[in-house]
């Protein structure tokens, strides 16, 4: 990557954060976050340390650039499903689907970054607050979707309460807009639960957890998402096509 015509104006510093976060995805995929730091990015960019640095000054710096990017990244792609899905009238499970499908494709499109946000802590690195607006976007589409369904009356009451007193911290209620009345009082807790299950099954699918278990793993992630959605209530059409 040519970079010897970036200077130190302001655009061209913004120019060099862009060249210095793409020379680091790459490491992602070869060294993964554990071995990023400005000295590695440097040495593979052609990059003077100092000029990295004065950017990025330390590693803990470029991985939030680099976390903040996956996220917004992630959740743009599952909320222009959103809308598109929204644009055609689709129903909320076909709407869930089709989103759950757009993060599913981002996720394999970009598996470093994707284990960057959602594999194994990278050991030292603690996120700051800086991250929780991005990584907010993926519960917000989600959470839209079950709230348009409930007040559209989309969704079948639970056959079983969550038991005991509620579980949840003010920031998601805040979040989901309010709890709603009985009998879908604990609906936020079931999204949570929706959220969780959709993690972990693109966990397990993009580190090939299933690949030797399913002969059709696109396949089986939609049967998968709708069976998280039945404890929501929220039907998944399996047999519309939302692409």
């Amino acid at each position: 990557m040519d970079v010897s015509a970036i200077s130190s104006t302001e655009d061209d510093d913004v120019t060099l954060a862009v060249v210095i976060k793409d020379i680091a995805r790459q490491q992602l995929v070869k060294l993964g976050a554990a071995g990023l730091s400005p000295d590695t990015v440097a040495r593979d960019g052609g990059l003077p340390v100092a000029d990295v640095e004065a950017v990025f000054p330390h590693r803990d710096d470029l991985l939030t650039a680099l976390i903040v990017d996956a996220y917004d990244a992630s959740g743009e792609a599952m909320e222009q499903a959103d809308r598109a899905a929204t644009a055609a009238g689709a129903s909320g499970g076909a709407r869930l689907l089709a989103v759950t499908r757009a993060l599913r494709q981002w996720s394999f499109a970009n598996s470093a970054e994707f284990t960057l946000i959602y594999g194994s802590p990278v050991p030292g690195y603690h996120a700051p607050q800086d991250t929780v607006p991005s990584a907010s976007r993926t519960p917000v589409v989600l959470a839209g979707i079950v709230r348009s369904a409930l007040e559209a009356g989309e969704l079948s009451a639970p056959r079983r309460p969550v038991p005991g007193p509620p579980l949840l911290l003010p920031e998601a209620v805040q979040l989901f807009g309010g709890t709603p009345e009985a009998p879908f009082s604990d609906i936020i807790e079931r999204g949570i639960v929706l959220w969780s299950s959709l993690i972990g099954l693109l966990v397990f699918q993009v580190f090939s957890r299933t690949h030797d278990s399913v002969r059709d793993e696109a396949a089986f992630f939609d049967y998968a998402v709708a069976v998280a959605a039945e404890s929501i209530g929220l039907v998944v059409p399996l047999s519309e096509s939302t692409d």
